[in-house]
């Protein structure tokens, strides 16, 4: 194994898998070179049946330099309706084309205004909104421009089908199921900050992590807007003061900070009420991230101790697949979950190294059972070391979690080409995984300056 970059050590990735040297390069160096299309599966109806009865106009929209979010923000002010009524299975990146389903609740076709950078195509009418994770996963085709050695690929590519294990074949890669770094904010990871401050229900410094707590990416103005609301906090509380000076682009933050101003900033329920000014979504988001920043701390530990990602141990909790999904993609179904009693490894071995099942980690929730043995010693240290535990995600409102567990081991069939100063990937992976996760290992390089 080869240690991460610091930038990766502070979201809980601490190992690439692979020794190699990296290719080097630019991962989004053109909007187009990054391209993802959703693996759909939603039913719909036609767009000519009854609205009273499926009310949801479903469509798919392919956007160029969008941020779904944005995309979203953008849309709805054009409807004149709630962002709430919009509804999609699975946030993009802004520096990329992709091509995903969303909702939209009580409104006609006729109506949708035309936006730059996206192409939309109706495709019916449904009965409840989209939902998060209604999709079976997303296609990949990646450029890495730049590349100033795109030969050392092979190499990588050779080392991540070892640690795929047993069940690899051909161009079948393994690599961990990390949280990549855009769960946590590519350029300023915070949001599992805020999440983690969110669980122990500490108000005040959920919200500072995210309006204050100044990067060094960032631009001075933005530093400095930042600094301004941390002195704040420990001064003079004149939030409005601090709104002023904020760039009106932060508008999550400004809405926190008008909440502020208006209410004083004083108090705990001051600060949550600020919190829950920003969409549900990004509420949600935000213990999300705290969940993932866990998990990853939980895979590395794994590695750090030697222990096997494509079969399980004693006490580990594997999942199944779920058999239902496309013949090209694996999918886990985390609702089919076994504990791995002593007596069951080697029939789970088996069911592993064909693809039927896989080792699971926690994202710790109110309804999270721990492993048993030394996965279970694992998990419990990281929560220890974070102070938390299960039930701490019993929280008001969309912050609340049951929790659910998730895959460590990531396979797919890669195609990767390489030619001068570029290499291209092409690969599937299921809903909720990140490319990036595959791609670093080729790259080895800070994930902000890769683009």
């Amino acid at each position: 194994m080869r240690q991460a970059h610091p930038t990766e050590r502070e979201v809980g990735i601490e190992w690439y898998i692979s020794e190699g040297e990296g290719i080097g390069g630019v991962l989004r160096g053109r909007d187009e070179y990054f391209q993802v299309r959703e693996i759909e599966h939603f039913e719909t109806q036609p767009l000519s049946a009854t609205p009273d009865a499926y009310p949801d106009v479903v469509f798919r929209a392919t956007l160029r330099g969008w941020d779904t979010n944005d995309f979203v923000s953008r849309l709805s002010n054009e409807l004149g309706i709630s962002r709430e009524r919009i509804s999609w299975a699975g946030t993009k990146d802004k520096h990329a084309v992709t091509t995903q389903l969303f909702s939209v609740r009580g409104v006609d076709p006729e109506q949708f205004p035309e936006i730059s950078r996206a192409d939309v195509e109706f495709v019916g009418r449904a009965g409840r909104p989209i939902e998060f994770g209604d999709l079976v996963g997303n296609e990949f085709e990646i450029v890495v421009s730049e590349a100033t050695a795109p030969g050392r690929a092979e190499d990588v590519l050779r080392e991540l089908q070892e640690f795929g294990g047993e069940g690899t074949e051909g161009d079948t890669v393994g690599v961990p199921n990390w949280f990549g770094q855009q769960r946590f904010g590519s350029q300023r990871p915070v949001t599992h900050e805020v999440g983690l401050h969110v669980a122990r229900e500490e108000w005040e410094k959920a919200v500072l992590s995210y309006v204050g707590n100044p990067f060094e990416a960032e631009s001075e103005g933005t530093r400095r807007a930042r600094a301004r609301a941390d002195e704040a906090a420990s001064g003079d509380q004149d939030w409005a003061a601090v709104l002023e000076e904020y760039p009106r682009r932060l508008r999550y933050e400004r809405s926190m900070l008008h909440t502020l101003a208006e209410n004083g900033g004083e108090t705990a329920a001051d600060f949550r009420e600020a919190l829950e000014t920003v969409p549900s979504n990004l509420q949600r988001l935000f213990v999300h991230a705290a969940q993932s920043y866990a998990f990853n701390l939980m895979l590395s530990e794994r590695l750090e101790r030697g222990l096997p990602f494509d079969r399980p141990v004693a006490g580990d909790v594997a999942c199944f697949s779920d058999q239902e999904g496309p013949a090209e993609l694996v999918v886990p179904d985390i609702d089919r979950l076994q504990r791995v009693t002593a007596d069951r490894v080697e029939t789970m071995n088996r069911h592993c190294a064909r693809g039927r099942a896989f080792v699971t980690a926690p994202l710790v929730g109110t309804e999270t059972e721990l492993a048993d043995g030394e996965q279970g010693e694992i998990e419990r240290s990281v929560l220890d070391d974070l102070g938390l535990e299960p039930g701490d995600f019993d929280l008001p409102g969309v912050f609340d979690s049951t929790g659910t567990r998730r895959a460590i081991l990531l396979r797919t069939e890669l195609d990767v080409t390489t030619g001068s100063e570029r290499a291209t990937f092409e690969f599937a992976l299921p809903k909720g995984s990140y490319a990036t996760v595959v791609l670093r290992e080729f790259l080895k390089a800070d994930p902000i300056e890769m683009g």
